[in-house]
């Protein structure tokens, strides 16, 4: 009889489920900041380890997936931040390359857009950028921080976007509003 030994591991996948874990002990603050059991993560490796097994489920909620564990945890926010901008170009040549706090580069455009949402009570903007898919409608997105903000402000140009007169950003061939121009002009 010849009988061969099987690598180690290699049927512990066969026939695998993956395993629900419920509430995870993990939260992601507003500004980007992980936590484990309420102490902040420190170890800028492990988040990145993290953050790329971050994924959203069809309800919008955010789960930390390999192919055999699965738990939710909880985000404040966004889970990353877009803490860096670059671009060169301009109008609609221009390219907006986006640095995560995770250290991921994203180039905005039709892939990854950017969008403003607007808080209701102080009617404040915040940017965000789509980073990837998640499951059904809801992707992971990135907060982009204040000071980054302000620089693609400092890009911004008037435009139209159905119709309205906006202030917006171009790149790779996509123009994205950051706002009416008519509330931007009101004081």
């Amino acid at each position: 009889m010849n009988e061969r030994a099987e690598e180690p591991g290699a049927a512990a996948h066969v026939g695998r489920c993956t395993v629900e874990h419920g509430e995870l002990p993990f939260l992601i603050r507003r500004d980007g900041t992980w936590l484990y059991k309420g102490s902040p993560i420190a170890r800028k490796e492990m988040v990145c380890l993290f953050s790329s097994v971050l994924t959203r489920d069809e309800d919008g909620q955010y789960l930390l997936e390999t192919p055999v564990e699965r738990g939710r945890i909880e985000v404040e926010d966004a889970p990353l931040v877009a803490v860096e901008m670059s671009w060169k170009g301009h109008g609609r040549d221009q390219v907006l390359c986006f640095r995560t706090n995770t250290d991921k580069c994203i180039t905005a455009g039709p892939e990854h857009p950017i969008r403003i949402a607007h808080d209701l009570l102080s009617c404040e903007p915040t940017p965000y950028l789509h980073v990837r898919d998640g499951r059904g409608r809801y992707p992971i997105e990135a907060r982009i921080c204040r000071a980054t903000y302000y620089e693609m402000v400092a890009l911004a140009e008037p435009g139209m976007l159905r119709g309205r007169e906006v202030l917006g950003v171009w790149s790779k061939g996509a123009f994205f509003s950051l706002g009416d121009l008519a509330s931007c002009c009101e004081d």
